[in-house]
Order: structure tokens, then sequence, then C-alpha cells
């Protein structure tokens, strides 16, 4: 037996289902970022988290993971291309730091992708705009796409940015 030190089920939240959400667009904040070293640790990614912040699904959480350091030129190139598109839509053209991307809401567009380990389907996010649409960019644009130098990332952030608590909660 394993003690529950007095647990009491009426005092928690139940768990939330993490079905898929909808293929589709929404409005969605970064609310974390971390850069991790990938499973060869022969580069690192950007890890963002988004919370939907608006609608049905407001709360759920959505995560794309950037591969800013890798010794594939052609995945770099996409993952580049990738954060210069969700730096247009938050309207932070040279960040610094990855936390000056966070807080601010825009539109992604949110797919559906089949895992290769076990059939089932997950969330990818295709696109980011600005909100409120206009100037949408693919998340992964076709090959040749724009480059240019990677920003220096910090590696482990989570505060709220620059301008304190997220929008949807002041």
């Amino acid at each position: 037996m394993a003690s529950l030190h007095n647990f009491d089920a009426s005092q928690v939240d139940p768990a939330v289902s993490f079905e898929p959400i909808p293929a589709g667009k929404y409005i969605a904040a970064i609310t974390d970022s971390e850069l991790k070293p990938t499973k060869t640790g022969g580069g690192k990614y950007l890890q963002l988290s988004f919370q939907v912040t608006e609608g049905e699904y407001r709360g759920r959480l959505l995560w794309s993971r950037l591969n800013i350091e890798n010794h594939n030129e052609m995945t770099v190139k996409i993952a580049r291309a990738e954060l210069s598109a969700i730096c247009r839509a938050v309207g932070v053209m040279a960040p610094r730091d990855s936390v000056e991307l966070h807080n601010v809401p825009i539109e992604i567009t949110v797919g559906l992708k089949r895992r290769d380990d076990n059939g089932e389907f997950t969330n990818t996010i295709k696109g980011y705009a600005r909100r409120g649409g206009g100037g949408g960019v693919p998340a992964r644009p076709p090959a040749g796409g724009p480059g240019g130098p990677a920003p220096q990332l910090a590696a482990a952030v989570g505060a709220a940015g620059p301008g304190g608590p997220p929008p949807w909660k002041r």
C-alpha cells in the first residue's frame, strides 16, 4: 500500500483530455521558451510553448520546436525561417532573448499530423500571423526560404514578458 497523504479529490480539478484541438486558426501567446539539447546531442532546439488565449480551447497548450543548432543546414534554415515568422507576428524583429517573444497574442494556424511512433494524431503549428490576420507566414517555408544569422537566445526562460503579466490576465 502507498500513503496518499490525506488526498481529497474534491479539492483538486480533474485532469483534462489531451486530445488534439481541431485544425484551424487560434489566438495564442508564447508563455515559455527553453533551449534544449537534441536527442543525439549534436545540436540544440528552441522549444516554444504556446497557450491558446481565446475561444473554446482557451488554456490549451501547443509546442513548436525549432532546431536552431544542427549539423543539417536545411534543418537550421527551416528553423530560422520559422523563428523569423514568429518574430514578425509578435513584432520583435531582433530579439536578444526568447523571453521578448512571450505574452504577445498572435494568430497561429494549427494542423493535425499523424505520429510515427503510435499512429495517433497530434497538433502542429503551421503558420504565424499578427493578431487579426494579415501578414501570415507559414511555419515551414519551401526550400530556399529566408535564412540569416541565428539570434542568440537564452537557454531557459519562463518569466512573464517585458510587459508583466500576460495580456489575458490583465
